[in-house]
C-alpha cells in the first residue's frame, strides 16, 4: 500500500525540487538580509521574520550552481531542520502537490550537478515530469547547523 506525500515544489534554474510540506514553516517573498561575517559563502545572512532571527542559505550557492539575480519570483522557504529554522533562497516556489511515495526512486550519483547525498530521491510525476526530493539533513551538515545555531542567538 502506497502513501501520499504532500510536497512544496520549487525551482532552481530549470530543475524542480520538492520539500515535504510538514518541514516547511512558511514561504516568503524576498526580505532584507543582514550579512553575517565569517560564514560560508552560501550563507547569505539572517532575516527578521515576525521577531525571529532566521539564517538564510542560498540553495544555488549550496549546490555550487551559478548565482542569478533575485527577481519578483524569488522566494525564501523557511524550513525546520533539527529544531532550527532556516530560510532557503529559491528561484520560485511553484505549487503544492501530492506524490505517491511508491514513485520516488533512489537518486543517481549526480543530478543536475548536485551530489546524491543532498537528495532523498527522484519522484516521477506523470510521463515527463521529475521532481528532485531534497534531503534536508544533508543540505545542512552538522558543522553548518552549529554555525547557524550561533547566528540565531
Amino acid at each position: 500500500m502506497s502513501e501520499e506525500l504532500k510536497v512544496i515544489v520549487f525551482a532552481l534554474g530549470n530543475e524542480e525540487y520538492g520539500i515535504e510540506v510538514d518541514k516547511v514553516q512558511t514561504i516568503e517573498r524576498m526580505l532584507p538580509i543582514t550579512r553575517v561575517p565569517k560564514t560560508a559563502p552560501f550563507i547569505k545572512g539572517v532575516i527578521n521574520l515576525r521577531g525571529s532571527v532566521i539564517p538564510v542559505i542560498d540553495l544555488r550557492g549550496r549546490f555550487s550552481l551559478p548565482e542569478t539575480e533575485v527577481n519578483e519570483h524569488s522566494r525564501i522557504i523557511v524550513v525546520k531542520v533539527n529544531d532550527i529554522e532556516v530560510g532557503f533562497i529559491v528561484d520560485a516556489a511553484n505549487d503544492v502537490i501530492d506524490i505517491d511515495t511508491s514513485t520516488i526512486d533512489n537518486p543517481p550519483e549526480i543530478v543536475g550537478g548536485i551530489k546524491a547525498k543532498y537528495l532523498h530521491g527522484i519522484a516521477k510525476i506523470g510521463e515527463e515530469r521529475l521532481l528532485i526530493m531534497l534531503n534536508l539533513q544533508e543540505v545542512l551538515n552538522k558543522q553548518e547547523i552549529i554555525q547557524l545555531e550561533e547566528l540565531e542567538v
